[in-house]
């Protein structure tokens, strides 16, 4: 069967067939929405460019692992030539987005083909500090291991510890306590881990700033001079 009658084949399978006549493009995109890795990995053996944006500029991996489509993201893991640090038009990455879904697997790949684990700005650590699965934990994990700052700043100001106590996982949050976090880093507006967790309601993630504050090392008491 050639490629193209693979293609068609899959697409016809999920009553797409009438899409297939569209162009490419349009059944590349359709496929990762419907999460058909097949019919991706088809159109890439035909030459297909993985780096393709769809009409609001997104890279089509940020796409995939964006819209929680796993099989279209692993074939497209598999491409050669594949851009793995290209940016949508926020800045995000295709390990961003990885992190913030849980997706380890993907994590995995493109940690190994290169993906940048440290960025000025927004980092993959803020994203996974932020993911509510239970994958959260093992992602911070993950970055952690492969040397991810661990009080990355965003451009206010924010840190991976303040982000996990306001929006993400408690496993994460302990995590990154355990790893050292600073909880007395404060961002642009002056606020710490501590007042993004009242903020949120969270009595559990408060109590837990408040003993890793309790547990740091104060500083030499000064003596007066003679």
């Amino acid at each position: 069967m050639t490629a193209r009658r693979t293609l068609l084949a899959a697409l016809s399978g999920l009553g797409l067939m009438g899409c297939a006549h569209a162009g490419a493009y349009e059944d590349f995109f359709r496929a990762i929405e419907v999460d058909n890795g097949e019919a991706v990995a088809a159109l890439l053996r035909r030459g297909f460019d993985p780096n393709t944006r769809n009409a609001r500029r997104d890279p089509a991996l940020v796409v995939a692992l964006h819209g929680e489509s796993p099989k279209a993201a692993a074939a497209l893991l598999q491409a050669r030539g594949l851009q793995v640090n290209a940016r949508n038009g926020k800045g995000e990455t295709a390990l961003m987005m990885a992190a913030l879904r849980g997706n380890l697997p993907a994590a995995r790949t493109l940690i190994a083909r290169g993906a940048d684990i440290n960025q000025e700005g927004w980092a993959p650590l803020h994203y996974a500090a932020s993911c509510t699965t239970d994958d959260a934990a093992p992602m911070v994990a993950l970055l952690l291991e492969h040397h991810a700052y661990i009080d990355a700043a965003s451009p206010n100001g924010t840190t991976p510890l303040m982000m996990a106590v306001r929006y993400g996982a408690s496993d994460a949050a302990r995590l990154l306590v355990r790893e050292g976090a600073d909880p007395m880093v404060k961002n642009e507006r002056g606020l710490n881990a501590l007042d993004f967790a009242r903020q949120a309601g969270r009595d559990d993630m408060a109590e837990l700033i408040q003993t890793a504050l309790r547990r740091r090392p104060q500083p030499p008491a000064q003596r007066g001079r003679w």
